[in-house]
């Protein structure tokens, strides 16, 4: 018989006690972001950033070091990314809606926001943590800029139906209907919008011809 585990409430305590101050002396963002800009070097981690990350880091912002300029933060503000603006023609930003300052850094520069995503024109109802704010790479639109930042016009894509079988498998779908004695000049294809699902039992029931290798 197993033996009973005895409930130890000073030991229970005293792990809670432990994961506490390890809690509280974490090191902070502040701490383990912070970097030195003429070395390049983090200080915490005794790390060099990657050269090709240099250039941003000299000319583009974090984006706490745009919303301590701002007041309240910059809550209310639309926020975007360099390379949102580079890689995609559809409007991608943030609007922060909350902010967490980390008060123990000297500039105030390090944080966590929340806010409503807008992603290649499409913009999702649910707050979420903006994530990447470490980045040098944030770009604040102006107040003046934020309706015409925002204007979308969808463009129509093209869905692909149908597509070609790859080469072995047409080979053998086009001599399984020349065996079958079937002339047919279509190309075969897959149609891409049926869904087809297989069960257990299909594959179950299905018997293997006889005189075919395995």
């Amino acid at each position: 018989m197993a033996r009973k585990k005895l409930y130890r409430p000073i030991a229970a305590m005293a792990k809670k006690i432990r994961e506490y101050r390890a809690l509280k002396n974490r090191p902070r963002d502040s701490q383990r972001f912070a970097l030195d800009y003429e070395t390049m070097i983090r200080p915490f981690t005794n790390k060099r950033l990657p050269v090709l990350a240099w250039e941003d880091v000299r000319n583009e912002n974090r984006l706490f070091t745009l919303l301590c300029q701002l007041r309240l933060f910059g809550i209310g503000r639309m926020v975007t990314r360099k390379h949102w603006l580079w890689q995609y023609d559809e409007p991608c930003y943030w609007v922060v809606t909350k902010v967490r300052v980390d008060y123990t850094a000297e500039t105030l520069d390090h944080g966590k926001a929340w806010g409503y995503l807008t992603f290649r024109g499409k913009t999702y109802n649910e707050v979420k943590e903006i994530d990447k704010v470490i980045y040098h790479d944030w770009r604040m639109v102006p107040k003046h800029e934020e309706e015409a930042f925002k204007k979308f016009t969808p463009v129509s894509v093209e869905t692909i139906q149908c597509t070609p079988y790859p080469p072995l498998l047409r080979a053998m779908i086009l001599a399984q209907k020349q065996k079958e004695g079937k002339i047919n000049t279509e190309e075969p294809l897959i149609d891409l919008e049926t869904i087809i699902s297989f069960t257990k039992d299909y594959f179950q029931n299905k018997k293997k011809p006889k005189g075919t290798p395995v």
